[in-house]
C-alpha cells in the first residue's frame, strides 16, 4: 500500500496532511464533545417543531415510537461497543429528549383544546373581563372576556370595544368585571396568505375561541372595584401619559407598565425600520437593566456598613433584591411570556453569580431555553422566542472568540483619555450590534419578510440613551412625584424619548433602511438555523464549517421567487408584480383600503413602491364589471381576468370572456360556463384553497390550504 501511494505523489501528499491535521482534528472534536448539554434543549426543541411541522397525527406518533426505539436501541449498544459507548449514548439520550419534546407539546395542546367558533356570530354576551388594554392609538379598547352565558360560545373571546362606544359612559370598565354587551364574533382566522402570520394558531394556545367587536357599549352588571395590579398598571400609565404628552408620553408607559396601545403608527413603524422596536417591548433589556441596578444599589448601600459587610455575604443579599425587583416588574407590566422568559433568564444569572459560576455561559442559556420550552413549547415557533435566544447566543459566542476576549478583557483604563475609552467603548457596541443584527436577519426575513439595515448603528445611540438616560429619569420623576416634584425630571425625560423617536424617524427614513424578501422556504429557514448552531455553539475553529450552509443558506434567500399574484381568500383583494416602467411594481384592486390583508400583500410580495389602482394602471383595461391585463413571464403571455364587482353579466359575454384568459380571479361565484385556458379562482374555489399566491414562471400556486393539518386550530373545510 505504502509503495502505491509513493507511486502517486498526490495521493501521497493527500495522506501526509491527513497524518498533519488528524491530531488537530481530534483535539477540537475533543474540545467541542464539551458543549454535549446542549443537546437536550437541542433535541428538546427538535421534538416540539417536527410536531408543529409535520401535519398528520399518526406521524406524530411515529415520530415518538421511532425515536423511542431508535434511542433504546443506541443505549443496548453501548453496552456491547464499549470504544463508541459514549457516543452511543449521547445519540441515545438525545433520541429520547425528542420524542420527549413532540410528547409535551401534542400533550400541552390537548389539555388546552377549546372549541372555537365556528361560524360568525352576533348577539348578546356576558361574561368577566379577564384582560383590559386600552389602544389609544388605534382608537379602542381591547377585552379578553371569559364567557358566562349563552351556551354554544368558546369559553374565553377577545372583543375590540371602539371609543365611540364608550366615551358617553360613566362606568369605566376595569379588570374583574362582569359586563353585557352586543358582539359580532369571529373564529380565530387562519393565513390570510401562503406563508403568512398564523393567528388562529396564537389563538388555540391562548385560549381564545373567537374574536370580534362590540356592536354597542358594554354595561357593568358587577364591579370589581377597581382593584388589582391591571387597574394599578392602566392607572400609573395614564398617570405618565398625562405628564409627557404625545407618543413621548406613550412610550415612556410602555417602559413602565407594558402598554404599547398608546403609541402611533407611524412612530411604532418608524422603531421596526430602524431596529429599535426590541425597546418597545418588555424583555431582557429592561429586566436585565431594573435588576442590575437594583443589585448594585443595594450591593452599594449596604457596603456602607462594616458591619454588615463582615457578617454578611452581600452579593447574595443584593442578588435576593434585585430577584424580588425583578419577579415584581415581570408581574406589574402584566407577565407576558417574552417578560417572563427574559425574568426567568435573569433568575438564573443572579443565582449563578450566587453559586460563583460563570452566569454567560451558553449552557446556562441552554438550560433557560429548556425550562420555558417546558413550561411555554409553543412559544418555539414565535418570532419573539428565536430572536431574543438567538441574540443572546451570539453575543456569548462573539466575546467567547479568543480574539474577542484578549480585545475586550478588562484592563487599566487610566492610561487612556476620555475619548478612547468612550471609543472603545462605542466600537464594542457596535461590533455587538452588527453581530446581532446578522444573526437576527434571517429569523426577521421568515418571520416578518423585511429586516433593518442600520439597527447596528442606531443602538449605539439607542441602547445607552434607554437604559443610562431614559429609565433611570423616569423612575427619578415616579419617585419625586411621591412629593410633588416631579415635574423637572417628566420634562428631561419627554426629551430624551423625543431624541429617541427623531432617531428612529432619521434611520428608518434613510435611503435602505430596510430590505424585503418574498416568503422564505422553511428549508431554506432551517437551513440557516443550523448555520447558526454550527457557528455559535461549537468551540473549536470546526464552527467555521457554519459557513458552508449559511452561504447556501444565502443564495436559496437570494434566488427566492416573488409573486406575480396574490389573492385573498374571498378574491376581494389582490395584488399583481407588475414590471412595467414608471408605474411601480405593487399593483392592487383596491388600493385604497387599507387593512391587514394588504399589509400581507405588501411584506409577502416584498413590494417597495405605493401601490397603483388595478383601475389606473396603464396595462390594464377596465369596464364596469371587470379588469383585463397581460402579464408576460418566460417569453409567455399570461391574460388575467379580476372582477370588481359582484353585478350580473351576460353569461355569453362572461364565457367569452373567460375562454380568452388564462387566470379568472374572482370574489363570486362564477358559473360552470366560465372555463378560462389554466385557472378559475372564484369564490367557490377560494373557500377551499384560501390565500393564493401564483407564480407564473414556475407554473405554481401555493395555497393557505396546503399548509392545514391535524393540529387543532387548522381549518377543517
Amino acid at each position: 500500500m505504502a509503495i502505491a501511494i509513493r507511486q502517486f505523489p498526490i495521493w501521497a501528499d493527500l495522506a501526509h496532511r491527513w497524518r498533519t491535521l488528524r491530531p488537530a482534528l481530534l483535539a477540537w472534536a475533543k474540545e467541542d464533545a464539551k458543549q454535549w448539554p446542549l443537546v437536550i434543549p437541542l433535541a428538546f426543541a427538535t421534538g416540539i417543531g417536527a410536531w408543529f411541522a409535520l401535519p398528520v397525527r399518526e406521524q406524530w406518533l411515529g415520530l415518538i415510537i421511532g425515536a423511542v426505539l431508535a434511542g433504546m436501541t443506541l443505549w443496548m449498544l453501548a453496552t456491547r461497543w464499549p470504544i463508541a459507548a459514549r457516543s452511543l449514548r449521547w445519540c441515545g439520550a438525545g433520541l429520547l429528549i425528542v420524542a420527549a419534546g413532540t410528547l409535551t407539546i401534542w400533550t400541552k395542546s390537548e389539555l388546552i383544546s377549546e372549541p372555537s367558533l365556528a361560524s360568525p356570530w352576533i348577539g348578546t354576551m356576558e361574561g368577566e373581563v379577564v384582560q383590559r388594554e386600552i389602544l389609544a392609538a388605534r382608537g379602542m379598547e381591547r377585552y379578553v372576556v371569559k364567557i358566562a352565558q349563552p351556551e354554544g360560545l368558546p369559553s374565553k373571546v377577545r372583543i375590540n370595544v371602539p371609543f365611540r362606544l364608550v366615551e358617553d359612559k360613566t362606568t369605566t370598565v376595569f379588570t374583574g368585571d362582569r359586563i353585557r354587551l352586543k358582539v359580532r364574533l369571529m373564529p380565530p382566522g387562519e393565513p390570510a396568505l401562503p406563508g403568512g402570520y398564523d393567528f388562529a394558531r396564537r389563538a388555540w394556545f391562548a385560549g381564545l375561541g373567537a374574536t370580534g367587536s362590540a356592536l354597542t357599549a358594554p354595561d357593568v352588571l358587577e364591579s370589581s372595584g377597581q382593584g388589582g395590579i391591571a387597574s394599578l398598571r392602566s392607572r400609573l400609565s395614564q398617570h405618565i401619559q398625562r405628564q409627557i404628552p404625545g407618543s413621548e408620553g406613550a412610550i415612556a408607559a410602555t417602559l413602565a407598565t407594558g402598554d404599547r396601545g398608546g403609541i402611533s403608527e407611524a412612530d411604532a413603524e418608524a422603531m421596526r425600520r430602524s431596529g429599535l422596536a426590541h425597546l418597545l417591548a418588555i424583555s431582557g433589556l429592561h429586566v436585565s437593566a431594573l435588576i442590575g441596578a437594583v443589585f448594585l444599589l443595594v450591593l452599594k448601600l449596604l457596603a456602607l456598613s462594616p458591619t454588615l459587610a463582615l457578617r454578611w455575604r452581600l452579593p447574595v443579599v443584593a442578588a435576593f433584591a434585585g430577584a424580588l425587583a425583578g419577579i415584581a416588574y415581570t408581574v406589574f407590566t402584566g407577565g407576558a411570556v417574552p417578560t417572563i422568559r427574559a425574568c426567568i433568564a435573569a433568575l438564573l444569572i443572579l443565582l449563578a453569580l450566587v453559586l460563583g459560576r460563570d452566569p454567560f455561559s451558553l449552557r446556562l442559556i441552554g438550560f433557560a431555553a429548556l425550562v420555558i420550552l417546558l413550561i411555554w413549547p409553543e412559544t418555539l415557533v414565535g418570532p419573539s422566542f428565536q430572536l431574543s435566544f438567538a441574540a443572546v447566543v451570539a453575543i456569548i459566542a462573539l466575546y467567547d472568540a479568543p480574539l474577542m476576549r484578549r480585545w475586550s478583557a478588562e484592563r487599566d483604563e487610566k492610561q487612556f483619555g476620555l475619548v478612547q475609552r468612550i471609543g472603545r467603548f462605542a466600537l464594542l457596541l457596535f461590533l455587538t450590534g452588527l453581530v446581532i443584527e446578522i444573526t437576527l436577519m434571517p429569523i426577521a426575513l421568515y418571520h416578518f419578510h423585511k429586516a433593518g439595515i442600520y439597527g447596528a448603528l442606531a443602538n449605539i445611540v439607542a441602547i445607552p440613551l434607554t437604559t443610562f438616560v431614559i429609565m433611570p429619569l423616569e423612575a427619578m420623576a415616579m419617585l419625586a412625584d411621591s412629593i410633588g416634584l416631579g415635574a423637572p425630571f417628566w420634562w428631561l425625560c419627554g426629551k430624551a424619548i423625543g431624541l429617541l423617536l427623531s432617531l428612529a424617524h432619521f434611520v428608518s427614513e434613510s435611503p435602505g433602511a430596510i430590505i424585503r424578501f418574498p416568503a422564505i422556504s422553511i428549508s431554506t429557514y432551517l437551513l440557516a438555523i443550523v448555520a447558526g448552531l454550527i457557528l455559535f455553539l461549537l468551540r473549536s475553529p470546526l464552527r467555521l464549517l457554519g459557513l458552508v450552509p449559511a452561504a447556501v443558506a444565502v443564495i436559496l434567500m437570494l434566488a427566492t421567487p416573488r409573486p406575480d399574484l396574490l389573492i385573498a381568500n374571498d378574491g376581494r383583494q389582490i395584488a399583481v408584480r407588475s414590471k412595467t416602467s414608471g408605474s411601480g411594481d405593487f399593483v392592487l384592486l383596491k388600493p385604497d383600503s387599507e387593512s391587514f390583508t394588504t399589509d400581507m400583500m405588501r411584506e409577502q410580495g416584498a413590494f417597495e413602491d405605493e401601490p397603483v389602482g388595478l383601475d389606473q394602471w396603464p396595462e390594464a383595461q377596465c369596464s364596469r364589471e371587470f379588469c383585463s391585463f397581460v402579464l408576460t413571464r418566460s417569453d409567455r403571455d399570461w391574460v388575467v381576468l379580476v372582477s370588481r364587482k359582484n353585478e350580473y353579466v351576460p353569461k355569453r359575454a362572461l364565457a367569452a370572456a373567460c375562454a380568452r384568459s388564462h387566470i379568472v380571479i374572482a370574489g363570486r361565484f362564477l358559473p360552470g360556463s366560465c372555463r378560462p385556458r389554466w385557472r378559475k379562482l372564484d369564490r367557490r374555489y377560494l373557500r377551499q384553497s384560501g390565500g393564493v399566491a401564483i407564480y407564473l414562471d414556475d407554473t405554481r400556486i401555493d395555497q393557505v390550504a396546503d399548509s392545514r393539518s391535524d393540529h387543532g386550530w387548522s381549518y377543517d373545510r
